[in-house]
Order: C-alpha cells, then sequence, then structure tokens
C-alpha cells in the first residue's frame, strides 16, 4: 500500500475517534468562545474532523505529487470522505446541530454515488470524482465543521453561517448528484 493509499485509510480510522467525543458525553468541562459555551468533548472531535478532512487533500497531493494514484485509491478516497461525512451527519442529527432532512439528502446521494461505482467496479471501470464533487465534499466540510462548532464566531453576529453553508452543500449535493448521474449513464445502461 503507497503512502496516499496509507493516508486514506488513516482517515477512515480517524472516524471511531471522532464519533467517540462527538457522542459520548466526557466529563470534560467546557469552555465560553465569543460568549457562547462549547464542551471540550465537542471541541475535541472538531479537530480530529478537521485532521481527518484535511487528510482528503494531503492524499491527492501525494497521489498526483509523487505519481501513486491508484484504482484502489480512486475507489478508497470517495468513499473515505462518504464515511467521514455520513458519520459526522449522523453525529449532528444526533446531536440535535444538523436538521435529519439535509442529513438524509446528503447521505442518500452518497449511497446512490457509491452504488453506480460499484456497478462501474464490477464492469472493470474507476470513475474518479469531479470538480463539482469536490466542491461538494469541501462546502460539507465546511457545514460540518461550523454545525459542530455551534456556528462560533458567527453566533455573536446572529449570522446564520453553519445554516447558509448546510443549505449550499445540500444545493451542491444534489447538483453533483444530477451531474454523476447524466455523465455516468452510460455504466448504468450497460449493466441493465
Amino acid at each position: 500500500m503507497n503512502l496516499a493509499n496509507k493516508i486514506t485509510v488513516a482517515r477512515i480510522c480517524l472516524i471511531p475517534a471522532f464519533m467517540l467525543f462527538l457522542l459520548v458525553d466526557w466529563p470534560l468541562g467546557e469552555t465560553e468562545w465569543f460568549q457562547q459555551p462549547i464542551t471540550y468533548s465537542m471541541l475535541v472531535a472538531t479537530a480530529i474532523f478537521v485532521v481527518a478532512s484535511a487528510t482528503d487533500w494531503l492524499d491527492g497531493y501525494y497521489a498526483r505529487k509523487l505519481d501513486l494514484v491508484t484504482s484502489f485509491g480512486k475507489f478508497l478516497d470517495p468513499l473515505a470522505d462518504k464515511l467521514l461525512v455520513t458519520a459526522a451527519l449522523i453525529g449532528l442529527v444526533e446531536a440535535q446541530l444538523v436538521p435529519a432532512w439535509i442529513a438524509i439528502v446528503i447521505i442518500s446521494r452518497e449511497f446512490a454515488v457509491t452504488g453506480i461505482r460499484l456497478v462501474a467496479a464490477a464492469e472493470g471501470d474507476v470513475i474518479a470524482a469531479s470538480k463539482l464533487g469536490k466542491w461538494k465534499t469541501l462546502t460539507q466540510i465546511i457545514a460540518i465543521i461550523a454545525s459542530l462548532l455551534h456556528n462560533i464566531p458567527f453566533s455573536a453576529l446572529s449570522f446564520p453561517f453553519a445554516s447558509i453553508m448546510l443549505w449550499i452543500a445540500a444545493l451542491l449535493t444534489i447538483w453533483s448528484g444530477i451531474e454523476y448521474f447524466v455523465k455516468n449513464k452510460h455504466v448504468i445502461l450497460k449493466s441493465m
């Protein structure tokens, strides 16, 4: 396994630690940022999520720079993104920080796209993420971080940044999903 793929696997391995700090009520206390209380557990969860999200850029950088692009990496990298985002959204719904309908829209698109990728893989094709898909992932990550931080520091300004980013992420998720199906309809048709 090359370096880029190891970084991708590390991203997947960070998910349980992230969920542990997000969902377990650890007696670590809390602090206040911009006159808004936030638990240290949530700050640790956010830090883990940020590190895990950063590995998405890092594995891609090394894969391109060191010519380590593999079919396994093309399949595993988007899957790792989906696992991380799905875990975060479900945890945030549980914590009542993200509306369930947004999580359902995003997760449904991710399942549908993963299904197409599996059909393509069975046919010997590997479908890499598109630029719009990468923008979708970026907005999802920003929305999740803002939600994890309870919209701090924007809450001090009464600006709903987290909510706006969740809407943008949902819209880009739908748009990129439509684009994905249109571009890859041949995979679906070939498998019927």
